[in-house]
């Protein structure tokens, strides 16, 4: 038991968060709707926030802009191979453009443990 909670402060094993959205095809403006999904890992883990981040990819340039931002404060314990839904909205901005090969939009979502590794997810939208 011991070995197990030392391994999930590491990120061994530890609870994973993943967005579930909808589709995968935006137009500037529209609300998304959707639902993070939390998969317990082999011990419980008390749960702090979850950060979702709008991200703009500058492919050419290697840049990242942050265009918008969502936190969820909680103090949920999340037991061992539990699963969980926390549902997830979020409008974009109008004015965005289009995805191309030198643009692309993400949603890069972390989720932050009382004690341990922070768990990582990204999403790839098109914004048409």
């Amino acid at each position: 038991m011991i070995l197990r909670k030392y391994l999930s402060l590491i990120g061994i094993g530890s609870a994973k968060i993943d967005l579930i959205l909808s589709k995968e095809t935006y137009t500037p403006g529209e609300l998304i709707h959707g639902y993070f999904l939390l998969k317990g890992g082999t011990i419980e883990q008390q749960l702090k926030r979850i950060d979702c981040d709008l991200v703009r990819i500058h492919e050419g340039k290697e840049e990242e802009d942050i265009l918008d931002s969502t936190t969820i404060l909680t103090s949920t314990l999340l037991h061992s191979e539990e699963a969980d839904k926390i549902p997830f909205s979020f409008k974009l901005p109008n004015g965005l453009s289009p995805s191309d090969q030198q643009t692309s939009y993400r949603f890069k979502t972390r989720l932050y443990f009382k004690e341990g590794a922070k768990s990582i997810d990204q999403d790839l939208i098109q914004i048409v």
